[in-house]
């Protein structure tokens, strides 16, 4: 009699080339760290990269603020600078600081602050990292108002006597170019940043051929007080600037943050923000009326500076480690890069001053060339 036969339990196979079926052991993603805040009923949760970036860049660009109000031909101590920031200074110091430095200092984070945000809205909208305002045409736009009413007001490159009729026409002619290039790049229901980015570039030709035209009909005084202002210079700037700035970009700032759920969600494809109950539409337009009126208030308040809309969302997005354009950092990576650049651009040839917006061009001409490099063979890639 034999015995019974018992069964083997057998391992599961090994996957392999011809045994499909068994899937291979996933590694677990790699949990990022956050931090938890909870105010009684309400709560968020921030991951401690971005909120330890976000702090960094706070701090650059505070002791930014204080270099470029220390440094320059007549340099400051530090000590000085901070008591008459705080109303305990006096004599020379106090009036250079006070007169010329603090406000150029105090717009240059504004401007770049609105610079960077406005290219953090373009790029997550567009989904496309050569979506900037100063290469679609927006800052071209607003060149053409704001060189309008410089034209047709007499205002002087620094700002001066009507000054309102500048932060206006920059406006009008944003608003105006963006409605232009969004229908012309509109088509099937939806617009894609590809088609978005190549009509904003031909927008842009037109409307640089538009503002040489305006000059060149010009009284040679006024032309030489535009192009001045168009090569973007802070040079000049007061507190008349600082104000308008600043009541402008707090009143942006919060409606453009209280669209950040829109805003991260449309850095996805279109059907997972649908399907995630985004108004795609409606959300596009609100997001790119708000980056073009950031983009109107730093032209008008410094001219169409070039690199920085560009360049400080992608550079923001890595010093973050997200997989999207960070709004915060980016705006703060905006206005440490161009304090930085404009006390690189008064003190690199002293006592020779560059405007500030010849060194963001010819810093921004290389990165340029490497996006585009980087786009190039990413799009062979996919």
């Amino acid at each position: 009699m034999s015995a019974p036969h018992t069964p083997v339990a057998k391992a599961p196979a090994a996957a392999t080339d011809t045994n499909p079926a068994t899937p291979a052991p996933r590694t677990p993603a790699p949990r990022r760290a956050t931090l938890r805040l909870e105010f009684g009923p309400f709560g968020a949760a921030l991951r401690l990269r971005v909120a330890a970036t976000v702090l960094v860049l706070a701090v650059l660009g505070f002791a930014g603020l204080v270099a470029s109000v220390s440094l320059g031909t007549y340099a400051i101590p530090v000590g000085e600078v901070l008591g008459s920031v705080l109303g305990t200074g006096d004599g020379a110091a106090d009036l250079i600081i006070q007169e010329l430095r603090l406000p150029r200092a105090l717009t240059a984070l504004l401007v770049g602050a609105a610079f960077g945000l406005a290219g953090a809205v373009y790029q997550a909208v567009t989904r496309n990292p050569l979506a900037s305002p100063d290469l679609i045409g927006i800052s071209a736009g607003a060149g053409v108002g704001a060189v309008g009413a410089i034209l047709i007001g007499g205002v002087t490159a620094a700002g001066a006597g009507t000054f309102g009729a500048v932060p206006l026409g920059a406006l009008a002619g944003a608003l105006l170019t963006s409605a232009v290039i969004y229908l012309l790049a509109f088509r099937d229901g939806t617009i894609t940043g590809y088609r978005f980015v190549l009509v904003g570039i031909a927008a842009n030709g037109a409307l640089v051929a538009l503002t040489r035209w305006m000059l060149a009909r010009a009284d040679i005084d006024q032309a030489s007080r535009a192009m001045v202002w168009l090569t973007g210079s802070l040079n000049g700037r007061g507190y008349e600037h600082v104000q308008w700035s600043g009541l402008a970009l707090a009143v942006l700032l919060p409606l453009t943050v209280a669209l950040a759920r829109p805003y991260q969600l449309l850095q996805y494809d279109d059907d997972t923000a649908r399907s995630l109950g985004v108004p795609l539409r409606h959300a596009r337009i609100a997001l790119l009326v708000l980056a073009t009126c950031l983009t109107a208030l730093a032209t008008s308040a410094a001219g169409p500076i070039a690199f920085i809309a560009l360049g400080a969302p992608q550079i923001a997005r890595r010093l973050a480690g997200t997989p999207g354009v960070p709004m915060v950092c980016s705006a703060l990576t905006g206005a440490v890069l161009l304090v930085l650049a404009d006390l690189a651009a008064r003190t690199a040839l002293a006592p020779t001053e560059l405007p500030v917006g010849v060194l963001t061009g010819a810093v921004g001409a290389p990165y340029l060339l490497l996006l585009l490099a980087r786009t190039n063979r990413a799009g062979k890639g996919g």
